[in-house]
């Protein structure tokens, strides 16, 4: 695909990511970064995407690895590392917060803890191991003697339930 094919489907498809961004934050500011780093991930791989056909549920599934990495990379992470079964730490309060941004971290922490609490304990297990202690896939292999491709098979599937548990529980 060109560059300039690509700017042609870029506003359907940012679109599409903005939608999954507010499903899952449920504010404009988060749904734009999404957005934004959705499209700047398919830039990249321009040259392997194919003219004339529909990448819409390619931009979804990028755009969901968006809100989850956005997720891991705050500063007020509800992910914070906790034995299985205790579920996650709530969010510190940020120095310069806004009431809202404590609040909005705090709904967030809670929809994905109990998000998390639903996965089979051994989707938790290797959720946790990946998502939240941030482990590689050779670390966890070794620690589990489960082979890789399993493991992202299985990661893959519970940051869905995730997801989808965090987007029924917000809405």
């Amino acid at each position: 695909m060109t560059q300039e094919e690509f700017e042609h489907i870029a506003p359907t498809l940012r679109e599409l990511m903005l939608s999954v961004g507010r499903s899952f934050f449920g504010n404009d500011d988060d749904a734009e970064d999404v957005a934004q780093e959705g499209l700047v991930a398919l830039l990249r791989f321009i040259d392997r995407m194919e003219p004339g056909i529909r990448h819409d549920a390619l931009a979804v599934r990028v755009a969901k690895h968006c809100c989850m990495d956005k997720v891991r990379k705050r500063k007020a992470s509800p992910f914070v590392p906790a034995p299985m079964n205790e579920g996650i730490s709530p969010p510190g309060r940020e120095v310069g917060a806004s009431p809202h941004e404590v609040l909005e971290a705090k709904e967030l922490h809670e929809a994905v803890n109990k998000a998390v609490q639903h996965l089979k304990p051994s989707e938790r297990r290797l959720f946790e191991m990946r998502q939240i202690e941030g482990l590689e896939l050779d670390e966890i292999a070794r620690l589990t003697q489960i082979a890789k491709p399993s493991i992202k098979s299985i990661v893959s599937v519970a940051r869905k339930k995730v997801f989808e548990e965090i987007k029924r529980l917000r809405t």
